[in-house]
């Protein structure tokens, strides 16, 4: 009887060796440029109550009437998380952080799940870092969330960006401007392509997003929804604008740009490369002052952007953009007969100890196929350690970047290694 075969779930992979540290690369670079923006990580659960992100992605939004992945036990309806704007809205009222004085600046990296068609990108477990800003309605936290987006971008070294910027306007700008544009597509519903015509239907808003050519003449023709601005949402544009002008942050205005799920206003934005295709987007967010209060919180302001972790290695892929070596060991244990792995067992711990990452041989094999293992991990050093090294506690360390060897104590051995520079 064939054993059976087992594979990941389609639209889903493993992260091996040789690829987890870039991710652990583009992570560091996450967390430090949190820490130079004073943001706090969040952690929330990858299950989430389904209403919740009914209620605040929108119902109408393709996520959740397409992509979700949902399931119930017993009374409790859960969802895999699509994305964590609304989850960490939630854990802003659950835990009351509105009491907790100040502006709450957070970020988050973790996996979404969206059952959407797989390719290059875009995945059905995906992975997504942001930030939140909750607790303010000036302009200096658009601002603010926008220079985190640009300063991590740039560290990464991805060139030619540009910086698209909107403003939606307040909920009732929106409705007005959704009005609008119903009235413009409807007559012309023939002329949509099939999406289009499907969106129109339900948030005609979602057209402004299409890509599908026989869409663009009508969007090119449409209404903009600067025509449709309140004063105050016109006036928070303008004073957003200055700060980044003051802050030398090039931009793009952008009418057509609004952002597809139902709680963003005001502020829309995105970062785009044009070395990247059609698969452009690098990251994107902007406002959403009533969620909190949309999913039984305070009313609270707030502003955030995401970044799919993905999408920013394929980018630096393609545009040549190094990210995390592979790891390699500074010291290889060559051991040679029952002693010396004897003795290994305890200079393992003492060289560690030391602070040096050690490896060594776990198939009892010669001396040969332990320079050749040791030669494949990449190490630093080897030591060889065999009975005559162990009468004179004398061993033989061995640099495999420049093949020089020396004789050393055990004692001597780590600050000899630490000593020496890492090749780059």
């Amino acid at each position: 009887m064939a054993q059976p075969t087992y594979r990941t779930h389609h639209g889903m992979h493993d992260i091996l060796p040789g690829e987890v540290e870039k991710w652990q690369a583009l992570e560091t670079m996450i967390r430090t440029a949190a820490r130079t923006f004073h943001f706090s990580e969040i952690r929330t659960p990858i299950l989430e109550m389904t209403e919740l992100i009914s209620r605040g992605v929108g119902q109408d939004t393709d996520i959740v009437s397409k992509e979700i992945f949902s399931f119930d036990r017993g009374d409790d309806h859960y969802v895999l998380r699509p994305e964590c704007t609304a989850p960490v809205a939630r854990a802003y009222t659950e835990h009351h952080m509105d009491q907790w004085g100040g502006t709450r600046k957070l970020f988050y990296i973790g996996p979404m799940f969206r059952a959407e068609r797989p390719q290059k990108g875009r995945q059905r477990q995906f992975h997504q870092f942001g930030v939140e800003i909750l607790g303010s309605d000036d302009p200096m936290a658009d601002l603010e969330t926008i220079s985190f987006m640009v300063h991590l971008i740039e560290t990464l070294g991805i060139p030619r960006t540009t910086l698209r910027l909107n403003s939606i306007g307040d909920p009732e700008d929106r409705q007005r401007y959704l009005s609008a544009l119903e009235a413009w597509f409807e007559p012309r519903k023939a002329d949509l392509s099939e999406i289009s015509r499907d969106r129109l239907g339900r948030n005609a808003l979602r057209i402004l997003d299409s890509k599908e050519e026989e869409d663009q003449p009508l969007i090119a023709e449409a209404p903009r929804i600067t025509e449709f601005l309140g004063e105050e949402a016109k006036n928070h544009f303008v004073r957003l604008c200055s700060y980044l002008d003051l802050a030398g942050i090039k931009y793009e205005l952008d009418p057509l740009l609004v952002r597809g799920l139902d709680y963003y206003s005001r502020t829309a934005f995105e970062l785009t490369s044009p070395d990247l295709g059609s698969q452009d987007a690098l990251a994107g967010g902007g406002r959403y002052d009533r969620l909190i209060e949309d999913v039984g919180g305070p009313s609270t302001p707030a502003v955030g952007f995401a970044a799919g972790m993905e999408r920013l290695l394929i980018a630096c892929e393609e545009l040549g953009i190094e990210l995390g070596k592979p790891a390699r060991p500074d010291l290889y244990l060559v051991t040679l007969g029952e002693e010396a792995r004897s003795w290994a067992v305890s200079a393992l711990k003492k060289l560690r100890n030391a602070g040096l990452s050690v490896t060594t041989d776990y198939s009892v094999r010669s001396m040969k196929a332990q320079m050749k293992d040791a030669n494949r991990e990449n190490a630093r050093f080897t030591l060889i350690v065999g009975s005559e090294e162990l009468k004179e506690n004398r061993f033989t360390l061995r640099n495999m970047q420049e093949s020089e060897e020396q004789s050393l104590s055990l004692e001597e051995i780590a600050g000899k290694i630490r000593s020496t520079s890492v090749p780059t």
